[in-house]
């Protein structure tokens, strides 16, 4: 407040004198010419005066700047503040003084608090609550970081255009399918439970699969197999055409995970058979669509296979406990498939097993086999399918197939007893999907 008043000071008086000696300029040249040197003195008089005056100013403000811990003067100019000791002062019956401008200015902040209450926007407790000054705030801070490759500018981008989202429900269903048409060269025992003969035939086959999995604790397999191959026999003279291959088979599984690769399983397998069969100069039929339809229900565990790197995958499927149901619809056949007396139907209760595996051993050639193994106790059945496949073209293939069974319920042969052989290999044409 001082420093604004001596300034002020200063400036009107260099004005003052910058107009008394204008005038004296104005005078007449010839009394200013006998005038000059006083004039001159006088100015040059007035301006050391102006500069020693200057230079106290001078002094007085470096005083003042060096005056650093001095903050008595801060309280007037900052914000109106209500501080605690000219409070104490005025209510205090010995109050503390000593120093003259401390005392000054807590009266002058007393007044303001008194008479213009409105004007006090903080007080001395909130300022001791909010911490002293922070020192680091005043250290330079320096850039460490290097710029050395510079921004390449942000190319401007089309406006968002809203575009309309579907979600589509997950389909757990998977439907796939493969099938053959193929020329063999066949051989069967005599005592084959079907009949046929060792030739040279053709074959048809497909499979379909219509599976789901919902990828949580489900699963349902539905599998449908057909397969139908004729012959001709050269030394058949009863027969022109007669089957050496023939199966009709449906799967179902509905398994329900029990922990990781095992699931509770409820399996359903129905199978018979599309024509006759028949074996060669021989008129009695062997076999037949339904004579004989097989239906069995079974209920256990299952195990899915995943190994070698996921080149071996199928299922072991163990049912301890199942119902076998038989159905022969022609009454000659009846006695041939163990049924007794006229009926012709055979219930009984059995134990049951079906492996399925396919085992890719390089990409050209794979190997695909299924066991089944059905016992009453009674009777015991056991079918060992093999089939190798080795892959010429993507639609050109070529095919072994192996077939041992051991089935106790037929006559027993005198060469091979209880077991049964086929055997047969093709080449041709195949389609998968």
């Amino acid at each position: 407040m001082k420093n604004k008043y001596i300034l002020l000071l200063a400036a009107l008086l260099l004005t003052t004198l910058t107009v008394s000696a204008q005038r004296r300029l104005k005078k007449p040249v010839a009394e200013a010419e006998i005038e000059t040197p006083q004039v001159v003195n006088n100015y040059l008089d007035s301006l050391n005066t102006m500069r020693q005056r200057l230079d106290s100013l001078q002094q007085v403000n470096d005083q003042l700047r060096s005056e650093q811990n001095d903050g008595r003067y801060f309280r007037l100019f900052a914000p109106t503040t209500f501080y605690h000791s000219g409070a104490q002062k005025s209510l205090s019956l010995k109050p503390q003084t000593g120093d003259d401008v401390a005392d000054a200015i807590d009266q002058a902040l007393m007044n303001v608090y008194l008479r213009r209450p409105d004007l006090v926007v903080n007080n001395e407790s909130n300022l001791q609550a909010a911490g002293s000054i922070r020192e680091d705030v005043n250290q330079e801070l320096t850039q460490e970081v290097e710029l050395t490759d510079f921004a390449a500018p942000v190319p401007d981008e089309p406006e968002a255009v809203p575009i309309q989202i579907v979600v589509q429900k997950p389909n757990f269903w998977k439907f796939k399918g493969d099938g053959y048409l193929q020329f063999l060269q066949n051989y069967v025992s005599n005592n084959w439970h079907k009949g046929g003969e060792s030739n040279y035939s053709a074959v048809a086959a497909a499979n379909l699969e219509l599976n789901y999995n919902d990828k949580d604790r489900i699963t349902f397999d539905n599998k449908l197999e057909m397969k139908l191959g004729v012959q001709t026999s050269p030394s058949d003279t009863v027969h022109k055409y007669k089957t050496n291959n023939d199966l009709l088979r449906f799967t179902s599984k509905l398994g329900i995970q029990a922990h990781k690769k095992w699931y509770y399983t409820l399996q359903l397998l129905a199978y018979t058979q599309f024509a006759r069969g028949l074996k060669a100069n021989d008129e009695k039929v062997y076999s037949d669509f339904t004579s004989p339809f097989d239906l069995n229900l079974g209920i256990g565990m299952e195990y899915k296979v995943d190994a070698l790197g996921g080149r071996l995958k199928g299922t072991l499927n163990f049912l301890p406990f199942a119902f076998n149901f038989r159905y022969v619809a022609r009454e000659a056949l009846i006695a041939a498939n163990g049924i007794e007396g006229d009926h012709h139907t055979l219930e009984n209760f059995a134990s049951q097993f079906t492996g399925e595996l396919k085992w890719n051993i390089f990409d050209q050639l794979s190997w695909k086999t299924r066991l089944y193994a059905n016992t009453t106790y009674h009777q015991t059945k056991v079918e060992w399918e093999n089939q190798f496949e080795l892959k010429v073209t993507k639609y050109i293939s070529a095919n072994l197939f192996l077939y041992p069974r051991f089935d106790d319920g037929n006559t027993r042969d005198d060469d091979m007893g209880y077991f049964q052989l086929q055997e047969w290999s093709s080449i041709g044409l195949t389609y998968s999907f």
